[in-house]
């Protein structure tokens, strides 16, 4: 199936004749890219041309600065929320003890929760 702009004949946007500026980035084929360079790099967004990082002490001190403004992943906070999870489980282990003595010993049915919950 033929796309409907190429049987009427409309010629494509950024064409060889297009005059505004061009990517130029080195393709794989090893020829400049012909893309509209879009942004402030003058690249196209293919190429746009990642941050390698900050390399001087001074950016990277910045940097760990900006990535622990709110003390949310800390080593601190980590091991408090690993501490919480465990008595969490410590807790679910006892309700579960709890549990099978009231259906050992009568207080409760064997599927008491299907009864419990509508």
């Amino acid at each position: 199936m033929k796309y409907k702009n190429l049987l009427k004949g409309i010629p494509w946007r950024f064409g060889p004749n297009w005059p505004g500026k061009r990517c130029e980035a080195k393709t794989r084929k090893g020829t400049p890219c012909q893309r509209p360079a879009k942004l402030p790099v003058g690249r196209c967004r293919l190429h746009g041309g990642a941050s390698t990082g900050t390399r001087t002490e001074a950016g990277l001190a910045r940097l760990a600065a900006s990535k622990t403004k709110h003390g949310r992943y800390t080593k601190i906070e980590k091991a408090k929320a690993k501490a919480r999870a465990q008595i969490g489980r410590e807790i679910w282990k006892e309700l579960k003890e709890i549990e099978n003595w009231g259906i050992e010993h009568g207080y409760l049915k064997k599927n008491w929760r299907k009864d419990f919950y509508i």
